[in-house]
This record gives structure tokens, sequence and C-alpha cells, in this order.
């Protein structure tokens, strides 16, 4: 809802020729050279990527790619991210500036953390920080790497179930050195973690890949040294903030002017609680903009509460997606932006909140929200609400074949909020995840299950001008008694339309026994047997404006 609107601001002049080379000349540098090293800078976290899933050992980082990559300057500023997880990237400079409070910054090696309270978003996302000297000054960059674990203990398989405190979803560890700088693993601390997860080969094998992605990155970043001149590759990295910085302000002041507000809901936490409302203001004046959440419900007794990095990654994505894809993505794009969350709400947690879902489910309401706050401002570029819901699956237990625990987390596709112009694509992860998914091969090779039905979710997607995308069903037999446990939203009501279209259909989840379906709890964890089966169904995206009518 709009609050009220002033003019648009002035559009931006575009510059002569002239103009452009005394601004370059002013700012100090080539604009070749600029390109060239925002590729380079870039290809540094592309490469990282391409290092981890090679060498990662689980399923969920080697074959669904849940992890993230990215380049920081000496202060902990995002020089480069690879094009990965939304809600990884917006928020790992916490990670980073949390380990150099810590002390990273007086030693050389590897630093690991989880913990939602010092820069972490859910547990069992662990981030590896390593710093980068070249010749004999101090630190210059920094590198980091996260991914999702498997599991970090807890009470339930996957760290990832229904629990109201932060001590019952797994281990929380702080910043803390893991690797010297001679490359030795502190085996103490990884031993320390191993002893306290149920995957634990998995575990040191992901571990191990995100310290070999860091090395590579290491490795690039002296060769860029080498080849121009460490200096020229310190102020190539400052001037590119520069520009991303100026650059969204210049898209910033082609906004509409004013206040735009907008509230949408969780519908529980698991507990019996809910809806619990999210409120949003967006205030774009003078090329910047201040969102603030003042009037969202208070953290809840449930998992669904989302630390502040969260938050600030919706943020980040909600504005990158509404501006110009070719501006360099770093820490200077939003020099121009300003975030109230009010401590002790769902959108800015504090110890000791449950906070498993706050990164999966409530960053993608979050993201819902703002877009709906900014529709009247920018209705040519605002999509309708997507599926809302990352299905987060879980599955734990025994192993018959090889007699050890196992677990396994997933995050299921839905549909896509149709666009203007365009329908909603089916079956994709949106927003603030962009994960694949565990290919059926490699699943039921890995664990005791088998996927009896994989297939779209014909007629979910909401009607309208547009259609919104559908979601998925897929249908998964389990091989021996196991827990699941499910943690997903847009159960109740579906994802909303735009413009007078359609809603999406809500999804639903099926444990089925003996040929009787049994509907299952959004949030939950239920024991299975063998022969059990688990149906998921996804909700659909939005339509997007009604037919045959204007905005």
């Amino acid at each position: 809802m709009k609050e009220k609107r002033v003019s648009r601001a002035a559009p931006h002049p575009k510059m002569t020729g002239a103009g452009r080379r005394r601004r370059r000349a002013r700012d100090g540098f080539d604009p070749v050279a600029l390109e060239v090293f925002n590729n380079l800078f870039r290809s540094v976290a592309e490469e990282m990527g391409a290092s981890l899933s090679r060498t990662a050992h689980s399923p969920n980082v080697r074959d669904r790619r849940d992890f993230s990559c990215a380049v920081f300057d000496s202060q902990g500023r995002v020089v480069a991210q690879a094009e990965h997880i939304p809600v990884h990237l917006g928020s790992m400079h916490f990670a980073v500036r949390s380990a150099l409070a810590a002390g990273l910054a007086a030693g050389a090696g590897t630093w690991l953390l989880n913990d939602p309270y010092a820069g972490g978003t859910h547990l069992p996302d662990i981030t590896l920080v390593t710093p980068v000297r070249i010749g004999r000054g101090g630190t210059c960059f920094y590198v980091a790497s996260r991914a999702h674990h498997l599991d970090m203990g807890g009470a339930s398989g996957g760290s990832m179930g229904a629990h109201s405190e932060i001590f019952a979803e797994g281990l929380r560890i702080p910043p803390v050195p893991i690797v010297d700088a001679g490359g030795v693993w502190e085996r103490s601390v990884l031993d320390l973690i191993r002893a306290n997860v149920r995957s634990p080969e998995f575990l040191e094998g992901d571990l191990t890949a995100q310290y070999a992605a860091n090395q590579t990155a290491l490795q690039r970043l002296a060769e860029m040294a080498d080849r121009f001149g460490l200096k020229k590759v310190l102020d190539y990295a400052g001037h590119l903030r520069r520009y991303s910085a100026r650059r969204m302000r210049i898209m910033l002041a082609s906004f509409p002017e004013g206040v735009f507000r907008a509230e949408d809901f969780l519908e529980d936490d698991g507990f019996g609680g809910g809806p619990f409302r999210i409120r949003a203001s967006v205030e774009v004046r003078s090329a910047s903009v201040r969102v603030d959440f003042a009037g969202t419900d208070p953290q809840v007794h449930g998992p669904v509460n989302a630390p502040l990095p969260v938050t600030w990654s919706c943020v980040q994505y909600v504005l990158r997606t509404l501006t110009d894809p070719d501006i360099p993505n770093n820490s200077g794009c939003f020099e121009a932006v300003r975030l109230y969350a009010p401590p002790g709400t769902l959108v800015n947690a504090v110890f000791p909140a449950a906070v498993a879902g706050g990164n999966v489910e409530t960053s993608q309401r979050i993201v819902d929200c703002l877009y709906k706050a900014l529709a009247d401002a920018l209705p040519e570029r605002i999509p309708a609400a997507s599926c809302g819901s990352m299905n987060n699956l879980s599955v734990s237990g025994q192993d018959p074949r090889s007699g050890g625990p196992f677990s396994y987390y997933e995050t299921v596709a839905g549909g896509m909020g149709a666009r203007p112009g365009l329908d909603g694509l089916s079956g994709v992860h949106t927003h603030m995840t962009n994960t694949r998914n565990t290919p059926v091969e490699m699943l039921e090779h890995v664990y005791p299950m088998r996927v009896e039905r994989y297939a779209l979710r014909h007629g979910s997607g909401g009607g309208g001008r547009y259609r919104g995308g559908d979601g998925l069903v897929r249908e998964i037999l389990f091989l021996a008694d196991s827990e699941i446990h499910l943690l997903a939203e847009r159960r109740h009501r579906g994802p909303p339309g735009l413009w007078g279209a359609d809603a999406g259909k809500p999804g639903r989840d099926f444990l089925i026994r003996e040929g009787k379906k049994k509907r299952l709890p959004p949030k939950g964890s239920v024991c299975v047997r063998a022969g059990d089966r688990l149906r998921m169904e996804t909700p659909g995206g939005g339509g997007w404006g009604a037919p045959g009518k204007g905005l």
C-alpha cells in the first residue's frame, strides 16, 4: 500500500563523451580496465564454486550446489561474488566481520563459524573465512565459502526441525580457527564437531572442499597481483565499489519518491501460533532507500525467526532484482540503503530464538512483503508472489545397508509468480534459494529411499493475463524406518496474484500408509515405517493481471 507519492525524481541526464572522459580522469580509472577487473574478481568467486562442487562429498553440496562463495576487501566489504544462493551472499559479510572481530586479522589460517548470532544464518550453514596476504604486507583480501551441511546435530536429523530454542537445533559455533597458516587442521575442533553430527564423513568432506575452494581463490588473487601489481589490483577493487555505488544511486534516482507500505503473514510456527505479521515500509528519497520493519510481530516460539543478516540479504536481493543487472555486485551497491529491523522481532531475532526456518521460510515472506510494498511504485517491474516456501524436507534414521545413521536434506521447488509480460516458470527454486534438486539416481544410491513420482502439479499456478508457474508433486517411498521433518509455508493460503489475478494453489503434504492418506502439518516431525510414502505437493505461483485489463 502506498502511503504517499511525491514526484518522480528527475531523470539522470545522459552524459556526453567529453563528460564521461572528465569523470574517468577525475575518478582515476580506465573503463576498460574496470571491466577487466570486474570479470577477474567475479571469476575468482565462480572458480571457488566450481572447485567446491567438484570436491564436495555430500549430495547437498556436490549435486544440489547449496553453497556460496565471495571475495572481500581488507575491511570485510564485498568485492565480488558468484551467482550462488542469495540468502547466503547478502549475509556473508556479517560472518567475515564477525571473524575479524574475533581475531582473524591477527593471524593467518582459516576460521570457521555457523552461529546465527555472530554473522551466520542458521546452524547447517558453515562459513570458512581465509585471509589473503600477498607479498610482505598485511591482509589485502578475505575469501569466504558457505555451505549447507547435511546435519549439525540437535534433536532433529538435518538440524531443521520445529524447535523452540536454538539449543535444540544443533551445535552452535562462534568464530574459531580451523586450519593454521601451514594448512594443518585443528583436529581437536574438527573432532568436536564430528562427534556431534549424524553424518561426520560428509561433514568433514564438505569442509575440506570449502577449504580447497578458499585456497583456489588465494592462488588466483596472487596470480592477479603478479600480473598487474598488487597496488593496481587493490585500487580497482576500490574503483569497482565506488562505481557500483554511483550506478545504484542513478538507478534509485529513477524510482518514484515516497513511502510505500505493505504487510504479509507467516502462517504458523509449528507450535500452534500464528499467523504472524511482517510489516515493511520502503522510503525512497534523494536516490536512497530506507527499509523499516517497525510493526512486525515479536519473535515467536517456533523456528521461523530470522537473524538480521537474513533480513539484510532479502533487502539486497529485492533491490538488485529491480535495478540494472550489469552493475557490478559488491558492497557499493548498498551504500545508499538503510535498514531498520527492531530487535526481538521476526526479522531481527535475538538469542536464544530458534532460527532454522528464518533462513529458508521467513526470508521468502520478507521478499514477498517488499515486492508488495513496491508494486504501486514500480508496477512494470514487480512480479506476483512466487511459491513462497522452500518446502524443506529432512529425513534421518539408520541405513540398513551400512548399519550407520544417515541424514538427508532437500528443498523442493515450486511455481514462480507470473511477471509483467510473461508467465511464471514451473518447478523452479525462486528468490532466496538458487539450488538444484538432488538427482533421483544419486538420492536412491546414497539413501534408503526411492522416488516414486516427480512431476509438475498441473493447474496449481494462478490464472490471469499471465499465469503463475506450477508447483511440483514429489512422492518418496521409504525403504527403512525413518523420521521425517517438514518445514514449509503457503499451506493454508496460496501465493497471491497481482493486479486482479488469481492466487496459486497452496501446498499440501501427505503420509501414505497402506493406501491411506493422512494430511501432515507443514512444520513438525513424524516417524515413518519402511513401505510408507511421503507425497509433497508444492504451491504454484500467483498470476499477474486480470485477463484483458490493463494495470
